[in-house]
């Protein structure tokens, strides 16, 4: 035991033993004065309360001592090294673990492995643990010599760069007080010209996404168009240093000034403390003697930052990083199975709606006979939801078909239909099938829109929204009213309707049956609950029996 231990320890045994014995001494005279005046049986309760009391408070102050005691790492234990918090990495296996659930139902070939390469890439940072810096930044504003200058003097031993060095370079390498490998990227330019310029941008917003910290280094005041990449990767969640380089080429006044105005242009995205001036590769300077003299990089503002920020919030950081990842890859992967559901579903509308023009061709009334139409749109609904997951039985998807046909009647979309079908086939149909025509092209048009709005009423998990029923298919009515819309679907219907109204109308002036030619236009696929019956007109009259 060294000296002064040994001192210390004497004194306190000391002091110990003279609280001791004032205390005992007190207690006697306490106890004499007591016996005395009163009795010795008070003397003695009152002496033990006394002890007690002392007893009960000396196990308090040892109690709370040892719950406020900050345990010491102990020499010769293994080191543990950090993790990343268990709520956000369990968040994210979770995550994972959906997206490949999603990722089988995915058509795709090329998308599905793309997303599952993805996904595997995420679970190696997971696994790997490094913390992943980026450099971002224009090609001019100093990234490579910003990285090299950062390698160059950070400790530990650097590993070789990753990747082609045209596109991207990735160094491995430790820093002191860091127990996490850093991997430090550096990035193609943004705003560079060209096509290739547009590419390699587009990777360095994408490596940027990727990273855990980033450092945006500028060479002067920032720019608008240096502003808008800023502020996306900030809404992203992305935290950022803003670095600003070549502070060689500026005076002191002009380069404090420049600070001034980068912390209040980028004020609400990054802190301001996270603004740091740097010279990553000095500009060489000619001495009065003639001499060529190369400064060093002055880069260790941006090092303690980095440093100060990692050991702070690094495996925050990552956690974060590792979530957004997971959560966006599963953003990916929901957009491509609801577009393939859209285009699935776009063919079942397309189907229904010739198949609802047919049913009214063949329906001896003079007007659009909605509940026809329903009847038709019923079955639509039924396997439109089954493309969504959803197991509805006819007669909940008869309930959906009433009451959107009784939606598109109250909104007056029948009539405006109408009109729309009347002036376009005016121009390009005469004669006495123009009728006809009119009532099965609007009952066509109007199961489309139908269809258009189930789509969306499934998409959102049958739901209507908070507009209900009246706004989704109004918007569908505004969506499908356009000219160039209206021109194709008039021209497809003339070949799918007309013409085929046509045939049938010259058949029955001739007292013959109806001709193949006409089925085969009028229903473009076989429609399987209609096999039994011989024609349209049977199943159409079977369907408004049910209602």
């Amino acid at each position: 035991m060294s000296l002064p231990r040994l001192l210390t320890l004497i004194a306190t045994i000391c002091l110990t033993l003279g609280l001791v014995i004032g205390l005992v001494s007190s207690l006697t005279g306490l106890y004499t004065q007591v016996a005395w005046s009163a009795s010795p049986l008070l003397a003695n309760l009152l002496i033990l309360a006394i002890v007690v009391l002392l007893g009960t408070l000396i196990f308090a102050i040892v109690y709370y001592l040892n719950l406020l005691k900050i345990p010491q790492k102990t020499k010769g234990k293994r080191v543990i090294k950090p993790k990343v918090p268990v709520i956000k990495s369990e968040a994210a296996t979770e995550n994972l673990k959906a997206i490949r659930q999603q990722v089988d139902r995915i058509q795709d070939e090329v998308a599905r492995q793309a997303l599952l390469l993805r996904a595997r890439e995420i679970e190696a940072s997971m696994a790997r643990g490094s913390i992943r810096i980026v450099v971002f930044g224009t090609g001019s504003a100093g990234k490579t010599s910003a990285v090299n200058a950062l390698v160059g003097r950070m400790a530990g031993q650097v590993g070789a760069p990753m990747g082609t060095t045209e596109v991207e370079a990735t160094y491995t390498l430790k820093l002191k007080g860091i127990d996490r490998e850093l991997a430090i990227t550096d990035t193609p330019g943004i705003l560079e010209a060209g096509v290739a310029g547009t590419y390699r941008e587009e990777l360095a917003r994408q490596l940027a996404a990727r990273a855990d910290l980033i450092l945006f280094v500028l060479d002067g005041d920032l720019r608008k168009s240096e502003y808008e990449p800023l502020r996306n990767l900030a809404e992203i969640g992305k935290r950022s240093i803003v670095v600003f380089n070549k502070i060689d080429l500026y005076l002191d006044s002009d380069r404090d000034e420049i600070v001034s105005r980068l912390r209040e242009r980028v004020k609400g995205l990054v802190a301001a403390m996270d603004v740091v001036q740097i010279s990553a590769n000095p500009q060489p300077v000619r001495l009065e003697n003639g001499t060529i003299f190369q400064p060093d990089p002055d880069i260790m503002p941006l090092i303690r930052r980095v440093a100060a920020i990692l050991r702070a919030e690094g495996e925050d950081l990552i956690a974060d990083n590792i979530l957004l990842q997971s959560q966006h890859l599963g953003d990916q992967a929901r957009k491509l199975i609801d577009a393939q559901r859209r285009r699935q579903a776009d063919k079942v509308v397309e189907r229904f709606q010739w198949i609802g023009a047919g049913v009214i061709a063949v329906t001896p009334l003079p007007v659009v006979d909605l509940l026809a139409t329903a009847a038709v749109n019923a079955q639509m609904v039924v396997e439109i939801s089954k493309i969504y997951g959803c197991e509805l039985n006819i007669e909940r998807a008869k309930e959906l078909a009433f009451s959107l046909a009784k939606t598109l009647a109250s909104l007056g979309i029948v009539e405006g239909v109408i009109q729309i079908v009347s002036r376009a086939l005016q121009l390009s149909v005469a004669g006495f099938v123009l009728g006809k025509a009119i009532q099965a092209v609007s009952a066509a048009y109007l199961t489309r829109i139908a269809g258009k709005s189930f789509i969306e009423y499934f998409r959102h998990d049958q739901d209507w929204g908070d507009g209900g029923i009246a706004e989704v298919v109004q918007r569908q009515f505004q969506l499908n009213r356009k000219d160039e819309f209206v021109k194709a679907f008039v021209k497809d219907a003339i070949a799918r309707v007309v013409e085929p109204l046509n045939i049938y109308q010259k058949s029955e002036e001739s007292e013959l049956e109806i001709v193949p030619e006409l089925e085969s236009k009028i229903e473009p696929e076989p429609l399987h609950h209609s096999q039994e019956y011989e024609d349209w007109e049977t199943y159409s009259n079977k369907q408004k029996d049910e209602w």
